[in-house]
């Protein structure tokens, strides 16, 4: 099944923990240390506190809803700002849908734009299709880390657990890369 269908079948839970998923991988874009997203995933624990949760987070890494992300021209940084500034604070299906689908796209563009390997497709849509030939590496544990997290979601309750574990994965390999540009840059 692909990318696309997975994020259509998904309830409301689902969505919120594959949008924060993306958005948690993305996290060393921000400048955010690695537990600066752990209230949004306890919330998701808990079920209570998001609006408030996600305000505080907004508030230390600098990024709000009508932030226009102007200030860096790094387009991968720009489009991790966006994820979390679109993160609805009202989770409804409908909104958790469209933010989870935006976070998916925004995930699957930022791995592209970091990798060093050249992708054969310019457009991530076709990704998360499941057309996957000439995939660049880094996107293509991108994609197979989002595809695990719905899939764990969908067939195991305790799937939050592990959907983190993968999370925190992608998060440490993004990282990674983040630091090795730096160093070349600099």
């Amino acid at each position: 099944m692909s990318l696309v269908e997975l994020i259509a079948q998904a309830d409301e839970r689902s969505l919120a923990v594959s949008g924060l998923a993306c958005l948690d991988r993305c996290v060393p874009l921000l400048g955010g240390d690695d537990e600066v997203l752990r209230p949004l995933w306890t919330c998701l624990s808990e079920g209570v506190g998001w609006a408030e949760r996600l305000a505080k987070v907004r508030a230390e890494l600098g990024c709000a809803e009508d932030d226009d992300a102007a200030r860096d021209d790094d387009e991968a940084v720009v489009l991790a700002r966006r994820m979390l500034g679109a993160a609805p604070e009202d989770r409804s299906a409908a909104a958790l849908r469209a933010w989870a689908d935006a976070c998916s796209v925004a995930a699957l563009q930022i791995h592209r734009l970091l990798d060093t390997a050249a992708d054969g497709e310019t457009d991530v849509a076709a990704r998360r299709e499941g057309r996957t030939a000439g995939m660049s590496p880094l996107v293509a544990a991108e994609l197979r880390r989002q595809v695990k997290v719905l899939e764990l979601l969908a067939t195991d309750s305790g799937g939050l657990r592990r959907a983190l574990d993968v999370s925190v994965e992608g998060r440490r390999v993004l990282r990674a890369v983040v630091s090795r540009r730096a160093r070349l840059r600099g």
